[in-house]
């Protein structure tokens, strides 16, 4: 395995590690809103939560698409173009990084970040 694929797993790996612990804190929280219904403060941690964590998703998408496709999508539509990009397969490059219903489920997620970052 070249350099740049042995650094490309070392930053996946980092990734992965802070997603499990964002994940981590989401469950915490949900679970402190479910026994006390009404404090926003654990609704504002689940959503913030929920935020970081489709970031992170991104930047492993990123990852992913600037190391192995070489091409990143650009423009205003950038984010929901990546989400297409993983979940399409390239015949001598790379497999779906994701599958298609999972590209749709996290296109819905994309959609909440957006909102929690304007509210």
């Amino acid at each position: 395995m070249s350099a740049v694929y042995r650094e490309l797993v070392e930053r996946i790996r980092g990734e992965t590690e802070e997603l499990d612990r964002v994940a981590q804190r989401v469950t915490t929280a949900w679970a402190s809103v479910r026994r006390r219904p009404g404090e926003d403060a654990y609704v504002d941690s689940v959503a913030l939560n929920l935020h970081g964590f489709y970031s992170g998703l991104e930047r492993l998408f990123e990852l992913v698409i600037r190391h192995v496709d070489r091409s990143m999508p650009t423009g205003e539509t950038w984010n929901r173009s990546l989400l297409k990009q993983v979940a399409q397969d390239f015949a001598d490059i790379r497999p779906a990084v994701i599958s298609q219903e999972i590209a749709v489920a996290l296109d819905e997620f994309r959609r909440f970040r957006h909102l929690v970052r304007n509210v």
